[in-house]
């Protein structure tokens, strides 16, 4: 089991790492936070894709998808990739993980499999 700073740590040696965030989706708050800020404010980015996570989870409740889990919710962006990763663990319900990827340099499915090996490893 990682610790948060740790875990943020690992997050940002996946190649292309922008910046990462533990946010709250209750209260658009970053519980934590590495990396760079001349590229992304990662406070900004955790109170906005708060949304997009609150609104997935409202679509997934009104088509009934009680027995699926949002793996990951990717945005797409002309020179970056946003990757947002909600906690499964019983612990980190609540919380998703954020990612900044620089698109030219990141691969994604790596990406992928890294934040979800760091997701299943996070103590919180």
């Amino acid at each position: 089991m990682a610790n948060l700073e740790t875990s943020l740590k690992e997050a940002m040696a996946i190649e292309g790492a922008i910046g990462v965030a533990l946010v709250d989706y209750g209260s658009g708050m970053a519980l934590g936070s590495l990396g760079d800020s001349t590229e992304i404010d990662l406070h900004v980015a955790a109170a906005g894709n708060t949304d997009v996570v609150r609104a997935k989870m409202r679509a997934m409740e009104m088509l009934n998808l009680h027995d699926n889990e949002i793996e990951d919710i990717l945005v797409s962006l002309t020179s970056q990739y946003h990757l947002l990763r909600p906690l499964t663990t019983q612990s980190g319900r609540g919380l998703f993980l954020f990612l900044a990827l620089n698109r030219s340099r990141a691969n994604l499915a790596m990406a992928r499999h890294q934040l979800k090996r760091i997701e299943l490893s996070l103590e919180i």
